[in-house]
């Protein structure tokens, strides 16, 4: 028998408990989401332009779905293998792996975003 499909509303529902859960269980999460949060507040303070913004969504939206994408990834193993396990280990490392570079993207980012504006507000003051 094939499996029913939940409706829209019910698969938005249980995207949007993913994100919950992984906000809540994920140290890191609350870390990539206070800075992103810092990052908006600091975009509107400098009236940075589309251009810059459309950058800087991006770069969080990468961030956070890397985030996302580790935890799932993390979820996974331990269902498979609660042991310890050099496959396991390895799974786990790179999916971290790959919130790393997207963070590390994420900070080149919001160098070259607001190199400009900082430069033009510390010549302003002095």
């Amino acid at each position: 028998m094939k499996p029913v499909k939940p409706s829209f509303r019910s698969a938005f529902t249980f995207a949007v408990q993913g994100i919950i859960h992984a906000f809540k269980a994920e140290r890191n999460m609350k870390i990539h989401t206070a800075a992103a949060i810092m990052v908006i507040i600091a975009g509107m303070l400098f009236g940075l332009t589309p251009m810059r913004w459309m950058f800087l969504a991006l770069a969080i939206t990468l961030v956070i779905s890397a985030e996302l994408l580790n935890t799932a990834v993390e979820a996974v193993v331990d269902l498979v293998s609660p042991d310890e396990h050099p496959l396991a280990r390895i799974a786990k490392d790179t999916a971290a792996g790959a919130v790393l570079i997207t963070a590390l993207f994420a900070v080149i980012v919001g160098v070259v975003v607001f190199y400009d504006p900082v430069l033009s507000w510390i010549s302003s003051r002095f």
